[in-house]
This record gives structure tokens, sequence and C-alpha cells, in this order.
């Protein structure tokens, strides 16, 4: 990536990694259109989000402490954004690790991402779990190997080893997400399998439309019509 420093005006959110991941239209339709819907599934994401929110922001357990809702940012890679938790597991003074304000001994971060649903492997999910380990690496001016996905589901949490792969693939989707958010357009609809479980596919109607008109477009008409229904 450029040694070019973003400024704060050009910084994207780190969630939307795991949306373009999946579905750049989706991406666009979220964060150029600021179109969303709701369905079951993210419904319960938020509900999990919410229970980790209503917990204390710091806790200490033995020799790991805890940080709820740490606020991230990279201007290097030009990213902003919130970390679910933020688990620091104290070293011993031979290994690598960070110090923490007014808190003796180095400690190793470790990011760790609330998701719904069962145990399972999800690319745009590991991808988003590593930009957040890149903007801890540079906050912090430590390495940091590895993370976690916790799927409220079955209450089991995936380990995720930052590896070079994983971390091309991460400096890749941000800055692919770069070039969408900046070209302000929506690109047109892919249908896939992944659309039925998508909140946005009422509006997106990749079957029915093909993507040639956005998710804008297609709720102004749908506006006028009701109120045309009304009047």
């Amino acid at each position: 990536m450029s040694q070019i420093l973003f400024s704060e005006e050009d910084l994207v959110p780190i969630s939307a990694l795991a949306d373009l991941v999946y579905c750049e239209r989706r991406a666009a339709l979220h964060h150029v259109e600021f179109v969303w819907e709701d369905n079951l599934f993210t419904v319960e994401g938020t509900h999990l989000h919410g229970k980790v929110d209503g917990l204390e922001l710091t806790e200490v357990r033995g020799d790991i402490r805890i940080a709820r809702g740490l606020r991230l940012r990279s201007l290097k890679l030009g990213l902003i954004g919130k970390a679910d938790v933020v688990e620091f597991h104290r070293v011993t003074e031979d290994n690598t690790g960070a110090q923490l304000e007014d808190v003796p001994g180095l400690w190793q971060p470790m990011p760790v991402e609330y998701k719904r649903g069962a145990l399972r492997k999800e690319e745009g999910y590991e991808i988003q779990l590593c930009a957040q380990a890149l903007c801890l690496e540079e906050m912090l001016n430590s390495g940091i190997p590895s993370g976690a996905i916790y799927y409220g589901k079955t209450k089991r949490r995936l380990d995720i080893a930052f590896n070079e792969k994983l971390r091309a693939e991460t400096e890749a989707a941000i800055r692919r997400l770069h070039a969408l958010l900046k070209g302000n357009s929506t690109p047109q609809a892919v249908r896939g399998p992944k659309c039925e479980r998508c909140s946005l596919i009422d509006i997106c109607l990749p079957g029915a439309t093909g993507g040639q008109r956005s998710a804008q477009t297609y709720l102004r008409k749908n506006i006028a019509e009701a109120e045309e229904t009304i009047t």
C-alpha cells in the first residue's frame, strides 16, 4: 500500500470490507446510496452486537485485559471503525508487545469480532478482522499475529492467523473499497445464491432488473406511486 497518509475526510469504514467481499453492489447500496433494510440475519447480528456494547468497556481477567468498543483508525490505509473486543494478553519482557497507558508490562493485542450464526469460514469476516489488526498495529506500533471471530449461535471462536496471504488480500480489498466509494457509483447486480440471504434483495432486485436501476431510483418510484394512491 502507498505510504501517503489519508486525510480524515477520506477514511472509509472497516465494516464496509465485509460488505465489499460479499458483494460490491451491496457495499455501494449501503455506503454510496445509504440504503439499509433489515432481515432476520441483520436483526440477530444487531442484537448480538448490542449485548457486547452493553457490557463494561474494560475488564481484567488475570493476565488478560479486555477492551470493548475500541475506536480504530489508520491514516496509512485510510480506515476508521470500532472493534467489538480487543484482548490484551500479558507477555514477558523478552517478547514483543504493546505498552498500554498507565499499565505496567507488555501486552499482546488480539482483536475479536462478533458475528451471528454458527461457526464457519467467511472470507469477508476474516478480511474485516485483519483490517482491524492492521489498524491496531499502526496505532500501537506492535505486531499482531492472530485474532478470532466469535459466532453467537454456537458460542464458539474461530482463530484467524494474520499470515502474508490474508494481509495481502485485506490490503487489496481496502484498495477496492476506496475505489468503489470514490467512484460514487453502484455496480450492476449479479444474481447468485448469496442474494437469497441478503437483506437488500427486495431493493436490489437482481433477478427483475439485472441491476439496471439504482436503489434510489427504485425507492423514488415506489414513493411516488404510493403518493398517487393516497391522493
